[in-house]
This record gives C-alpha cells, structure tokens and sequence, in this order.
C-alpha cells in the first residue's frame, strides 16, 4: 500500500504549536471551532493576516498541523502557500508573526503584506 503526504499551505514553528494548544485548551473553548488562516484586504501593505478560530465553511479546504485542526479559503492558498506562522514573546513583541515568502513587501507591524 502507497502512502501520500499531503503538505500543509502553512507551517507552525513548535512555539506557534503550544500557544495554540494552550489557547486551545482553555475551558470555554468551542471545540467545533477550526483555526482560520487567511487574508482580508486592508492593511498598511494591501493585504492582512488573519489567524482565528472560526466555523469551516464550503469554500474551504480542511488540514491538520500537530494535532490542530485548520481551514483555509481556497482562494487564498495562492497568497500564503509556504508561509511559517510563529509565536514570539519578546517584551517588546508578543504575538504571531508570519513569514510569508509569497509577499513582495511587508509593513512595519508585520500583519500586512503586498504580493
């Protein structure tokens, strides 16, 4: 029997994946809840991140990451295949950061992009 990997549009670094699981793991969380990743016009640069948990819908396309269910829009795998989202706890920076290699430029905060 043949076995096929399917690559996810996006990776987490291993602290993405334990902030994740940490929210994930909070007693009010929806656990029918899947974690959106996808982009929304706006933003300094044209384009913004967004990374929520949301309810899938028919345009969507389903993937796993460590355990972590996730959707995307269909459409927006163009703009975000190979992207790495990572958890940054600085003094001066805590949040995601997304290393998009897709995007042509980038603005200052890091959540908006041009392609």
């Amino acid at each position: 029997m043949e076995t096929t990997s399917v690559a996810t549009p996006v990776t987490f670094t291993a602290g993405a994946v334990k902030e994740l699981k940490r929210l994930m793991s909070a007693p009010d969380f929806d656990k029918s809840q899947y974690l959106r990743i996808g982009v929304k016009g706006g933003g300094c640069s044209g384009m913004s991140y967004v990374l929520g948990f949301d309810t899938k819908t028919e345009s969507d396309k389903e993937f796993e990451i460590e355990g972590i269910p996730c959707v995307m829009n269909k459409a927006h795998e163009l703009y975000l295949m190979g992207m790495e989202i990572d958890w940054s706890e600085g003094l001066d920076n805590r949040g995601f950061t997304f290393n998009n290699p897709n995007a042509s430029s980038t603005c200052g905060c890091g959540s908006s992009f041009a392609v």
